[in-house]
């Protein structure tokens, strides 16, 4: 048995007053109360803490050994306490979040800004990876949150659609078919088409793709970011497909390679974030998620979708 932080208190303030009676009143309990859970002290540490005598009560040399750590560990619960209720009235501490590496860097740098505002106490640890391993990082407890691709490979989860966002053709500033209007699929008979690692969700989109639309893929150039592939769309290598966010953040301002105008309507990639069902700050979760939203109906409109609220 271990002594309780109750009976610690009681002794701690039978100490500082001197007197059962004084202690009992100053922590608002009767006395028998008192006495009763200090004997029960005394029983468990196997020791007198306390000494009765005429004058009032003292504190044994056991006691006085002991008095600094009680106050130390007692100074720590309320600390605890503290920060228990600071944390149900502003989120704080630090929250892992997951994100995919064809993601993370076009996104972050709009959400993480305006979540700092909103929660500034809320520190929030960022790591890249595949979607399979964020998933399964997310279920082991490796992760708080993340986002990810949609659909989930697993169903064990809280997933809430944050938006849509639309594939472009991009190729070499010197390709034929830049500057053309409604360019459709035959257009692309013989061209090659690049494509990142199979590691990556978004591969799995670009296969169907290429599969829809006959393109052949260019599987021997496996691109490992979607930087490479920019990098080897610039040099004439082939052409490729690559989201909206990511030709926002690094090729817009570049210029080193160019969208097609496209006369037929390529599929989307859905993003979500996901929690575990269980997690204590889902309602913090929820937030976060409306904040999102409300970023890419504000902030980036002309790149990504909202996709439906189904939060209540």
């Amino acid at each position: 048995m271990e002594p309780t932080i109750k009976q610690l208190r009681y002794f701690v303030a039978v100490v500082e007053t001197g007197s059962f009676r004084k202690a009992a009143e100053r922590l608002g309990v009767s006395q028998p109360t008192l006495t009763t859970q200090l004997a029960a002290l005394e029983k468990t540490m196997g020791a007198t803490m306390l000494e009765r005598t005429p004058q009032g009560t003292t504190v044994s040399a056991l006691g006085r050994t002991l008095l600094p750590h009680v106050h130390s560990l007692l100074t720590q619960m309320r600390e605890i306490t503290n920060i228990t209720y600071d944390a149900a009235r502003s989120p704080s501490g630090t929250h892992r979040l997951g994100v995919p590496y064809t993601l993370g860097p076009y996104l972050l740098p709009d959400v993480i800004p305006e979540i700092h505002r909103t929660y500034p106490s809320l520190r929030i640890f960022v790591k890249e990876d595949t979607p399979q391993k964020l998933e399964q990082g997310l279920l082991d407890g490796s992760y708080d949150l993340i986002f990810t691709p949609l659909p989930l490979d697993t169903q064990n989860l809280v997933c809430e659609p944050l938006f849509s966002e639309p594939l472009q053709v991009v190729c070499p500033p010197d390709h034929a078919l830049v500057g053309q209007n409604g360019i459709m699929p035959n257009q692309f008979i013989g061209e090659n088409f690049l494509v990142i690692e199979e590691r990556h969700r978004f591969f799995i989109q670009v296969q169907q793709l290429a599969e829809q639309f006959g393109f052949r893929l260019l599987r021997d150039f496996e691109g490992t970011s979607l930087d490479t592939l920019r990098q080897m769309i610039g040099t004439g290598l082939g052409l490729s497909f690559l989201p909206a966010l990511y030709i926002r953040s690094e090729i817009v301002p570049r210029h080193d390679v160019t969208t097609l105008n496209l006369g037929f309507e390529l599929p989307q990639r859905e993003i979500a974030l996901a929690w575990r069902p269980r997690s204590p700050q889902k309602h913090l979760y929820q937030q976060i998620t409306r904040i999102i939203r409300n970023i890419c109906r504000n902030q980036l409109s002309e790149y990504v979708q909202v996709l439906e609220n189904k939060l209540p």
